[in-house]
């Protein structure tokens, strides 16, 4: 459980570091760009811990699946950006790939491991 909240915390400052180059970019200060600089590292600090007991494809995979859906939700919410069919299109089949890859993913059973262990 611990490891899916450090992916979680990935995401979430994957979502706030790209949406903070948007805000820097229309922005004056410098501020936006340490936030992002900031969240974007934080981001990958997390991701880095997360995969130590996650698979990295499926983690990978969340990461940024999850972080492209939201940046784009919040990017129209937030900065008036278009929402085409073609994009709600391709999102959905992002959604779909996410959970084709985390169903798709197995654990190891216990007694399979601890036979080849003990078979060495």
């Amino acid at each position: 459980m611990y490891y899916w909240i450090l992916l979680s915390l990935a995401i979430v400052s994957e979502i706030i570091g790209t949406l903070s180059m948007k805000w820097a970019s229309t922005g004056n200060s410098s501020s936006g760009f340490i936030l992002m600089l900031v969240m974007i590292t934080l981001s990958y600090i997390f991701l880095s811990f997360a995969i130590k007991k996650i698979a990295l494809g499926v983690a990978y995979a969340l990461w940024e699946g999850i972080g492209i859906l939201f940046i784009t939700l919040f990017s129209v919410l937030l900065f008036d950006e278009s929402l085409s069919v073609l994009k709600i299109t391709g999102l959905s089949v992002l959604v779909l790939g996410i959970v084709l890859i985390k169903s798709g993913t197995r654990k190891p059973k216990k007694a399979a491991r601890e036979v080849t262990h003990a078979a060495v």
